[in-house]
């Protein structure tokens, strides 16, 4: 659960049995790039395991809840964090991290299950030439790039995606995005750099490397090949393959032979793929279009770096042959950030992210207008899609396919939905009454079968998209279903919201200037717009007396025990003031949303709608 805590439940009465806290500090919680989430635990004999967000890797006894030994597998004092599952493989545990955007390297270690001595580590980017080369892998993967990277970090962290073939003996790893995101300043002459972005085959007996596929040369749109890896025997071409299946965030559907690493198949599963055109199956590298690099002038790019799918796991059924993606339709404006500048505790993407926005309901309207979520039903073999369902927005939880041909998904608007596996009809509906953005499991207990699901927000997409729900007081809670279940939810009120101060008598330059410190600094914890999913506050919400104490808070620490990070190494005065007037000027629009609405706001909200309608016809006719 949130800030690496895990919790044992009772499978079928839902009791707790007990709760470990690894106490991760939280005033550190500025290295933490997309949230304070974990992406769950592993299990092998009596223990269990997990990463932490400070980068400690911890055995647990099952029975008890208590620790067994903990060991520190990252540097300390450096921006790394975990957020994904270790794996266990012939007693061994493997773990990567995250941390690109703040200019870490990536790697992968395997550690002891029994005493968590570190037995292998793999660097995922070559370090500094003059430092030497830890393998020869890294020698040649120096080649492909160019200019000083090392002081950027380079980036390739394996911060989810991995799994393992007991037949072939082998690990699969992927990598993720660069740093800085932006090639041009990472890599300015040009290079591949490997092995960003690519499928790793390891040994994991010595974390030996075997084979590469590199899905994205060079990549420069924050493109990760770290969504799930799926493992099938499948019917290619007339004859049996052992392949690996992703979906990443770059759009198309990748088929690769997870002997060889050659690669079978890559079509776009993506509604939109504007980057490149199609892949050159001599040479298995995407064809790349013109402009969409953004470095000689902005350019609309689909999908954005957030992805076609995302963090969130998707799931194969051998029966109906279909793998099903929580998919999105999402594209945005990328330009080149001028004169780039590198923060050691901030974002470094080499992208300007900079929003001037301040009307909220024109931003709202275009954003649920332009962003599509969808469960998709992809077929492998036809390389085409079998079936889609729409879902209000994106960010919305992995799925599970059962053996009864069930189809489950949680969505982040809160629903639970089972839909038809084989033709996506939608069987069930269930009201959570909060965002799901995890995935849902199935098990037996005494010849009982359960649907099991974490209900709540949070996470990277549903913090920085900032897209308006109804938020309730409901905190997170696990869900879980039977055939029998007769339990119903406790009712929840409309969360009330408190009267804004008083608007300050500031110019519309400093509100601007307020707009984009605050998309610099404040948006991906507390949302585009000032509009929060409800795991973090809600800035607009803010009584009087936060605002009294905003510099406090916001430049002298106050509240980095509850995990608010300090900003005063990139923040004075006079910004944090321009920063809280705009909050301001938003906490009053949604006031008047909700509390006064007006015949004539209706007005605006259609004619904003219509206009959001346009410009969309539009985008799709590019």
């Amino acid at each position: 659960a949130a800030w690496s805590i895990l919790h044992a439940i009772d499978a079928k009465t839902g009791e707790e049995l007990w709760q470990f806290d690894p106490e991760v500090p939280r005033e550190e919680s500025f290295r933490y790039c997309c949230g304070v989430v974990n992406r769950g635990a592993a299990a092998w004999q009596d223990s269990l395991f997990i990463g932490t967000l400070d980068g400690r890797l911890i055995a647990i006894d099952r029975h008890s809840g208590q620790s067994i030994w903990s060991t520190q597998t990252t540097p300390k004092g450096e921006n790394y964090s975990i957020t994904g599952a270790p794996r266990v493989v012939k007693g061994k545990v493997i773990i990567g991290n995250g941390g690109s955007e703040y200019g870490v390297r990536g790697f992968v270690s395997a550690y002891d299950a029994n005493n968590g001595e570190m037995l292998w580590r793999f660097y995922t980017v070559p370090g500094n030439p003059a430092n030497g080369f830890e393998n020869p892998q890294m020698e040649l993967a120096a080649k492909t790039w160019t200019g000083n990277w090392w002081e950027h970090g380079a980036g390739g962290t394996v911060w989810d995606a991995m799994a393992y073939d007991p037949e072939l003996d082998l690990l699969y790893i992927g990598v993720g995005n660069g740093a800085p995101h932006n090639r041009n300043i990472r890599s300015p002459f040009g290079g591949d750099n490997l092995f960003l972005c690519s499928i790793l085959a390891l040994k994991p007996d010595t974390g030996e490397y075997v084979w590469h596929y590199q899905e994205v040369p060079a990549e420069t749109w924050d493109y990760t090949a770290t969504q799930t890896i799926v493992l099938a025997d499948i019917d290619w071409q007339g004859k049996t393959r052992k392949v690996l299946m992703q979906a990443p965030k770059a759009g198309f559907f990748y088929i690769l032979d997870r002997e060889t690493g050659e690669l079978l198949s890559a079509e776009p599963y993506a509604k939109k793929v504007t980057w490149a055109s199609h892949y050159d199956m001599e040479t298995g590298r995407p064809v790349e279009v013109e402009g969409q690099d953004y470095t000689a002038a902005p350019a609309m790019v689909y999908p954005v770096g957030l992805g076609a799918h995302n963090w969130h796991p998707m799931s194969y059924s051998p029966d109906t042959g279909l793998m099903y993606i929580p998919a999105q339709h999402i594209g945005g404006e990328l330009k080149q950030e001028d004169n780039y500048q590198r923060y050691p505790r901030h974002w470094n993407t080499g992208v300007d992210t900079s929003v001037d926005m301040h009307n909220a309901a024109l931003s709202q309207t275009l954003l649920k207008t332009f962003v599509e979520g969808y469960l998709l039903a992809w077929d492998p073999i036809k390389q085409q899609v079998a079936w889609t369902a729409d879902h209000q927005t994106i960010g919305n939880g992995g799925t599970l396919s059962t053996a009864g041909n069930l189809v489950f998904q949680g969505t982040v608007d809160g629903s639970f939905k089972a839909f038809n596996a084989k033709n996506g009809e939608q069987l069930w509906r269930f009201n959570t009454q909060n965002g799901i953005v995890g995935s849902p499991i199935s098990y037996r207990v005494d010849d009982q079968q359960f649907i099991t699901v974490p209900a709540g927000r949070g996470g990277g997409l549903s913090q920085i998209i900032g897209i308006q729900h109804e938020v309730t007081h409901v905190n997170g809670r696990i869900l879980a279903f039977t055939l029998t279940g007769s339990e119903s939810l406790p009712a929840v009120d409309k969360l009330s919201i408190p009267k804004p101060p008083a608007m300050p008598q500031v110019s519309d330059d400093i509100l601007s200037q307020g707009a984009i410190a605050y998309s610099r600094f404040c948006s991906r914890c507390h949302g585009t717009n000032v509009v929060s999913d409800g795991a973090i506050p809600d800035l607009r919400h803010l009584e009087t007396v936060w605002h009294d104490n905003f510099n406090a808070v916001v430049l002298d620490g106050m509240m980095e025990a509850a995990g608010m990070p300090r900003f005063d190494d990139v923040l004075d005065e006079q910004s944090a003031a321009a920063i809280q007037a705009f909050i301001i000027e938003q906490a009053h629009q949604e006031y008047q949303r909700r509390e006064n609405p007006s015949r004539l706001m209706a007005v605006k909200n259609w004619l904003y709608q219509q206009l959001a309608d346009g410009l969309k016809f539009l985008s799709e006719l590019q």
